[in-house]
């Protein structure tokens, strides 16, 4: 496989993660240490002496909170870095080609799973027996072909390594993400990157689309296997690579291998792609579908056709503005600010915590 791939803002879609270490000791189910006082109560002792015949009454009050607080606070005053809130972007593919059949599959997982896994390699690769609690506002759709599981997890990596003092390098927290999923690497690029191998063979290149460009993204709510839409291309990649940077974004270089067979999988998916593109009146450079789908990707404008709301058929449709993003070396994403910005009772999370 090789690929240009693009980190994004989705506007609708910005989600958080927000990391809180706790100790080792402190790892059991039974204690769980979040930023709301809802989880934070305490057994409590209070002895209260009687003069009368010289006898001591015991009280026992149950108070979680004030323990835990007190707990915390002690982990704030032992630790340089004790809670995190991170912003965890997506991804498109402005080009995808399939170079060769590989035998090994790798397939998306839950955001949750993702994240477990990335801590518990974590903690394998660098020997820290550092866990945490997670809270994560999720607001880019599973089976989007966005890459949300993988930046949750490369999220997830790279804030184990800031409570550990960064005792990784951010080319071996790439390197080490590779082991548990193909688009995970990605994030750890500088934003633009050409992908290759499975997606693990990360290299940065100098964005050649403007920060300012403008896109929308349309997602039906039905999803495409990723399995069933790999085929295989002999396309030379770097012949779209050079022209993209070049001469920037044109339909005839937003070439994606998996079309094709996601629209045998899903022919609606096929049906919006061809309504966008016939209700374009020169607002879009080019309409793609993103990785394995179903997202289909304008560039050129942040509105949807007005079909997209409508039409009854695509009222649970997924829709958001985008723009691409950048970061620099040692520092992690930043949520950007956007002039049309979804509020929060317009598009409710998808909203977890976990303790891993």
């Amino acid at each position: 496989m090789a690929c240009s791939t693009h980190l994004l803002y989705p506007a609708a879609a910005r989600g958080h993660l927000r990391f809180q270490a706790r100790p080792a000791a402190a790892a059991s189910p039974s204690v769980r240490l979040g930023s709301g006082t809802s989880r934070r109560r305490a057994l409590g002792l209070r002895v209260a002496a009687s003069a009368e015949q010289g006898r001591r009454q015991v009280e026992v009050e149950y108070d979680l909170q004030a323990k835990f607080n007190k707990l915390a606070d002690q982990i704030d005053q032992n630790a340089g870095i004790t809670r995190l809130n991170l912003f965890s972007p997506c991804k498109i593919n402005v080009f995808l080609r399939i170079t060769g059949k590989r035998p090994d599959g790798f397939h998306d997982l839950a955001s949750l799973f993702h994240i477990i896994k990335a801590l518990n390699l974590y903690r394998k690769k660098t020997g820290t027996d550092n866990f945490f609690w997670i809270h994560l506002d999720k607001k880019v759709p599973t089976g989007a072909g966005l890459g949300g599981g993988s930046s949750n997890a490369a999220t997830a990596l790279w804030a184990a390594n800031q409570f550990s003092g960064c005792i990784a390098s951010e080319k071996e927290l790439q390197e080490w993400s590779g082991e548990i999923g193909s688009d995970i690497p990605f994030f750890f690029s500088q934003g633009a990157a050409y992908c290759t191998g499975r997606g693990e063979i990360v290299e940065d290149i100098r964005n050649p689309l403007p920060a300012n460009l403008p896109m929308v993204l349309v997602k039906p709510p039905e999803a495409c296997s990723t399995a069933e839409v790999y085929k295989t291309s002999q396309t030379d990649p770097l012949v779209l690579l050079k022209e993209i940077t070049e001469n920037g974004i044109s339909q005839d270089v937003c070439v994606n291998d998996l079309e094709p067979p996601a629209f045998e999988v899903l022919p609606s998916l096929k049906r919006l792609k061809k309504r966008i593109i016939a209700a374009n009146r020169g607002d879009y450079d080019a309409v793609f579908m993103s990785g394995s789908g179903s997202t289909i990707v304008g560039i050129g404008s942040p509105d949807p056709p007005a079909f997209v709301y409508d039409d009854d058929d695509y009222k649970d449709t997924f829709v958001s503005e985008a723009c691409f993003l950048t970061r620099n070396e040692n520092e992690w994403y930043r949520e950007p600010i956007s002039s049309k910005i979804t509020s929060e009772e317009d598009l409710p999370p998808e909203v977890a915590s976990v303790s891993d």
